[in-house]
């Protein structure tokens, strides 16, 4: 590190060479410094397009990291205009502070947006709040839709999927190698994600490759049990083609060929679900999925339950977490697909998860549909104005059931502590997801609203310090570096609060925070309980 005095240049060493950041105040007035857009892979271009990310390669002289970098490439949800840039694997550090008597803690963070767009930078992703506290904070990019998630099943091609999470993991080795650079301490990782990120953190923790490069997890709103955590989708890549022009062979090298040769804002062009498909909940089209032959950077080898009895991530201490109406998230949905309340109506068996509609008859299905017809709907002809009630279903099926089921993984194999956390702050104008979904006139925690609590962003502003919301984002990054600390999440800010860690006899114990903070018995158990009795098998 060099440089002490006030117009010094801020650099700083890594293996690959010289890096130049830059001196900031957040919008608290709080001192940090900034490393934007470091690369750490070669830019996943042309040949490279569609695989496991390489390694970058060394620099001559200085690299600016002073300017933030281009998002992944992806489509916009709300234009259609494909956005960002291709040639996107870099990562951001912020750090507190670049000496102290110890090394700091280092939180690495993984954006979600469901495989399909998502943004490391500070647009989304500022660390203003974070850097309240002395820690660290990277955040990742990892390639998005067809790019990170091609899959092709002939193994001369080289390509059977996963190069997203292959990039995290590469960014998770980058970080390890280098961040004592950067005043962190690289026995001390905390690794977090949300949605798609905190799913993908969970694969982190089944994978033997990314043993040791953090510590302690993260999971909020996902695991990777959400049936939008693996693809089950067959036959893409030449459906992808084919919607790109493509009239030749079911041959893996030709269609890659293909694809690869094509402009990359092409390939995010086109919606590839079938109805059908949406109806199985297959929410995008390209994402995590089980490899069809292994590798040496293989990430997801078979089923991911069938890991977890083995997994190294149970060795490490855990918080989970989900918002209190997690399925806000499908309030425009079903608005613009009406016909999925219809089609629940005359076929109530897609009710069901598609593994449990793969694992029964019609009529076993049908039953067990009813029981959650009856759970949620009270067993009403499902119309428009019902639309919150399909919503409240869909924080089931889509995220709590997923996680309860985790949960009770983690207490059946695990040796380290697991908290469990229940975002539940309505903030009438900073629940950010929820007014994206809804608008203003709904009202609940959707799905990413603690979102707004961690990070500072162009969707946000300078809150009065004496506001609830302010006193959210204390607490939520008071209890989160805490954890990151300490491995323990109690902390000054639970306002006398004692969250023990689950006990796998006990009850399902959850820091709930709303306007207050309390312990509580998780309030979505008895319906989790309808959803538990739909498996009949105990899960091993």
């Amino acid at each position: 590190m060099t440089g002490n005095s006030a117009n010094a240049e801020v650099l700083a060493e890594t293996t690959l060479g010289t890096v130049k950041g830059k001196r900031n105040t957040s919008i608290y007035d709080d001192n940090y410094y900034s490393f934007e857009r470091i690369p750490f892979a070669q830019p996943p271009l042309g040949a490279l397009r569609f695989k496991a990310p390489v390694a970058a390669t060394p620099w001559q002289g200085v690299l600016d990291s002073t300017q933030k970098a281009e998002k992944p490439l992806q489509k916009n949800a709300r234009t259609n205009e494909i956005e960002g840039d291709e040639d996107c694997l870099y990562l951001n550090i912020y750090a507190k502070k670049l000496k102290s008597e110890n090394p700091l803690p280092v939180m690495v963070f993984l954006y979600g947006g469901g495989f399909e767009k998502g943004d490391p930078t500070r647009d989304l992703h500022g660390p203003d709040y974070l850097m309240m506290k002395d820690v660290i904070l990277v955040t990742i990019a990892y390639r998005l839709g067809p790019l990170g998630f091609l899959s092709l099943h002939d193994p001369t091609v080289g390509t059977p999927g996963n190069a997203g999470l292959k990039d995290q993991l590469l960014g998770l080795q980058w970080v390890k190698e280098n961040i004592k650079n950067f005043n962190g301490d690289p026995n001390n990782i905390t690794l977090f994600g949300e949605s798609a990120g905190s799913a993908s953190t969970h694969f982190m923790m089944l994978s033997p490759l990314a043993k040791g490069l953090f510590h302690k997890a993260i999971l909020m709103s996902g695991t990777v049990l959400c049936p939008w955590a693996l693809s089950p989708l067959k036959a893409l890549p030449k459906r992808l083609a084919q919607a790109n022009g493509y009239t030749g062979d079911d041959n893996d090298h030709d269609v890659l060929e293909y694809l690869q040769q094509l402009p990359a804002a092409d390939l995010l062009r086109h919606n590839l679900l079938t109805k059908e498909e949406n109806l199985d909940d297959c929410l995008f089209a390209f994402g995590p999925v089980i490899e069809p032959y292994l590798t040496e950077t293989c990430i997801i080898p078979k089923q991911p339950i069938a890991l977890f009895a083995d997994a190294w991530g149970n060795d490490i201490p855990v918080i989970i977490s989900g918002t209190s109406f997690e399925g806000l998230l499908m309030f425009a949905r079903v608005h613009m697909a009406p016909f999925l309340l219809h089609e629940l109506n005359e076929n109530q068996q897609h009710m069901l998860p598609l593994e449990l509609k793969q694992k029964h008859d019609i009529q076993t299905q049908r039953e067990l549909a009813a029981k959650l017809r009856e759970a949620h709907f009270a067993e009403r002809e499902l119309q428009m104005e019902h639309v919150l009630n399909y919503c409240e279903y869909a924080s089931y099926k889509v995220f709590w059931h997923p996680i309860l089921r985790t949960v009770k993984a983690r207490l059946r194999h695990a040796r380290a502590p697991t908290y469990l956390y229940r975002f539940d702050f309505d903030s009438p104008d900073f629940n950010h997801q929820r007014i994206g979904y809804c608008g203003k006139e709904v009202r609940g925690v959707s799905h990413v609203d603690d979102h707004s609590y961690l990070f500072f962003g162009d969707f946000a502003w300078k809150l009065d310090k004496d506001t609830p919301e302010f006193r959210t984002i204390q607490r939520k990054i008071d209890i989160w570096t805490s954890f990151a600390a300490n491995s323990d999440p109690n902390c000054d800010n639970l306002d006398g609060n004692e969250w023990m860690p689950l006990q796998a006899d006990g009850k399902l114990h959850c820091l709930n925070v709303s306007e207050d903070l309390e312990v509580i018995e998780l309030p979505e158990i008895h319906k989790l309980q309808v959803w538990d009795s739909l498996y009949e098998v105990a899960e091993e």
